[in-house]
């Protein structure tokens, strides 16, 4: 029996989904799982579950049980950068626990790796229970090769190679100037987006810029962008990004990373090969995965 937690790092979740978190227990029960929970998941004042310590502690008492695998955050929002600076990322580094969130998670998943140079799961469980595709989902999670094989489009260039950085492009930017914030040097630079349309997104790129990014970056991965695609905007986010990054890097487009709870997982940290119109695909073996996972 593998055992797995369950956290909420950023908003804390509202109490009329509390019936949804329970048949996400229920599923990973029923498929084997012992599932541990934390005491900070539900609104307590405000959007706060807890102080941004008190979160901290909670992932941390998961990080250090050798039982947990993995871990779970089904939050989103904006608090989530409140709990980096009570990790410890030693203890993050020698735990055998991986971490999986998205969108807001996307600041503790590029830290995780920023400081441990661990890889974390860009992913929302939650998508096993909610929305039509929920059993295509959970498919996928039975079948871990199904769901970490995004197909792209190239939109400029034909491959690229790299480890995998980033994430919600507003979330990853809250990052800018830390201690937290990855090394861009040779990296993919994932991006997605759920709110936010032409100005909001040209402002990120804009900053992104004057950060160097597209100067170091090995190619950009873009992911769903889903206030922009469902108003049809123009320009398009690939446009904007290929007049932001200039016409050199590789860019490659996928609908199946992102906020959609159709998305599929990728994990941050982690060496991929995209080539042509084909699935990106890991170019780590499990045995080397696993060496990473305990170092």
């Amino acid at each position: 029996m593998k055992t797995v937690a369950i956290v909420a790092c950023s908003n804390g979740q509202k109490e009329e989904y509390r019936s949804q978190n329970e048949e996400l227990a229920r599923y990973l029960e029923e498929t084997g799982h012992k599932v541990l929970w934390s005491n900070d998941i539900y609104e307590k004042n405000a959007a706060f579950s807890g102080t941004g310590a008190e979160r901290a502690a909670e992932l941390m008492r998961f990080f250090n049980d050798p039982e947990v695998e993995e871990i779970y955050d089904i939050s989103g929002g904006d608090l989530a950068n409140q709990v980096l600076d009570g990790l410890d990322y030693a203890a993050i580094r020698r735990s055998r626990a991986v971490f999986w969130g998205y969108s807001d998670l996307t600041t503790v998943i590029n830290a995780i790796y920023a400081q441990t140079g661990k890889s974390s799961v860009l992913y929302q469980v939650k998508n096993m229970v909610w929305g039509e595709g929920k059993e295509v989902q959970r498919r996928r999670f039975e079948n871990r090769a199904a769901l970490f094989d995004p197909q792209v489009r190239f939109v400029q260039g034909e491959k690229m190679e790299g480890v995998v950085v980033g994430g919600n492009i507003r979330c990853f930017l809250k990052l800018a100037g830390t201690c937290y914030f990855p090394d861009l040097w040779d990296k993919i630079l994932l991006l997605e987006a759920y709110g936010g349309e032409v100005p909001q997104m040209a402002t990120y790129l804009a900053q992104l810029k004057q950060l160097g990014a597209f100067e170091k970056v090995g190619g950009i991965l873009l992911g769903t962008f889903t206030a922009m695609e469902a108003h049809a905007c123009s320009p398009d986010i690939t446009a904007m990004v290929r007049e932001a990054a200039g016409t050199k890097l590789p860019i490659a487009k996928t609908q199946e990373i992102g906020h959609g709870n159709d998305a599929k997982a990728i994990r941050i940290g982690e060496k991929i090969y995209c080539g042509g119109d084909e699935a990106c695909r890991s170019v780590v073996t499990d045995a080397e995965r696993r060496q990473l996972e305990i170092r």
